[in-house]
């Protein structure tokens, strides 16, 4: 099925749309009710991922009740480890385990099996392609290196991530060779992705804030470019956005330095720098999320203060990270009304 119809391609392919595509990162999730129906139906989080007909479900929950122009499908970064048999699983109230990795544990990586393990998943892509309404884009993802590794040294999140950054300085081939596995494993995952129907994809790269000017160029910049450089030499006309959330002043050459066609903005990225990296290309974002848990003023005039800065140039509108579970559903209707300007 040809994506000419589809607002988010044209952005990635440089145009300026308007008003601009919209979806929401987290779009389908906690704060709806019916999502929340599903997850307690389904039994464990990753049943949930793994169940291409829940999973489908949940994807298009947010397409039927908004109709923003994308659907993103619904898994999570941490389906490699998982699949590599990092024992992962997710606790209420405490988020995302796995057995923290060693140096020996490192090297045993094997990517045997990887592919067929997540073969539930490109099911999934399958069944939300035919599902969709053809002028709504389908994205898929993955977790960037960076962000999956520290996941993997530390066996959960940590605030800053310290565990992830000292090793990386005690055992830095190691911690390369680490970099490099997830990025072999996870340009395959893409292509995947794709030839099942995604339109584009996205790598989330949700810690690259915590790292220095160096340990950005290593472990940021250089697993993305290696992992756009292989989608790209399989699938020459993919679309890729990369998110590097927190990156601040260094996002000004990521998109050069990764390839990617379109960089994602969090929330603390001031709009005039902004415009300025939209010079160069698509951006995507970056509406605060507590705005939308606000509602009222505060989420009018953070929507139009983006739509004034970037609405002239290629931008797929979004927020600077994913919509919380305190979000009200209403606040989201009224967001998708301003920036379609139907409410102003």
């Amino acid at each position: 099925m040809a994506a000419k119809n589809r607002k988010i391609v044209d952005v990635l392919n440089g145009k300026t749309v308007s008003p601009p595509p919209l979806w929401l990162m987290r779009q389908a999730g906690r704060y709806l009710p019916e999502y929340r129906a599903t997850r307690a139906a389904a039994g464990s989080f990753l049943d949930l991922c793994y169940s291409p007909e829940l999973a489908t479900e949940v994807t298009l929950q947010p397409i039927r009740r908004y109709g923003f122009d994308a659907a993103i499908l619904f898994s999570d970064i941490l389906v490699i480890p998982d699949a590599l048999h990092r024992n992962v699983r997710f606790e209420e109230g405490h988020g995302p385990r796995l057995d923290p990795i060693d140096v020996d544990g490192i090297f045993a990586l094997k990517g045997d099996g990887v592919q067929d393990h997540l073969r539930p998943v490109m099911e999934t892509v399958g069944r939300i392609r035919q599902s969709l309404p053809e002028e709504t884009a389908l994205l898929g993802f993955c977790g960037a290196p960076w962000t999956v590794a520290t996941y993997m040294i530390a066996g959960h999140g940590t605030p800053d991530q310290a565990p992830a950054r000292l090793f990386a300085y005690r055992e830095p081939r190691a911690f390369t060779h680490l970099l490099d596995v997830l990025a072999d494993l996870s340009a395959d995952y893409l292509v995947a992705q794709i030839d099942a129907g995604a339109d584009a994809v996205q790598i989330f790269d949700s810690w690259a804030g915590v790292l220095g000017e160096r340990e950005f160029a290593d472990y940021a910049v250089r697993p993305v470019r290696r992992i756009v450089d292989s989608v790209r030499a399989r699938r020459p006309q993919a679309k890729i956005i990369a998110f590097a959330k927190g990156a601040g002043l260094q996002l000004k050459s990521y998109r050069q330095d990764t390839r990617a066609d379109a960089i994602g903005l969090d929330w603390s990225v001031p709009l005039s720098f902004a415009a300025e990296l939209q010079k160069d290309g698509p951006v995507q974002g970056n509406l605060d999320p507590m705005r939308v848990v606000a509602g009222g003023t505060a989420l009018d005039e953070g929507i139009d203060a983006i739509l004034q800065a970037l609405g002239n140039g290629p931008l797929i509108f979004n927020l600077g990270h994913g919509i919380t579970p305190q979000a009200d559903p209403e606040h989201v209707t009224r967001l998708v009304a301003r920036v379609r300007g139907e409410s102003r």
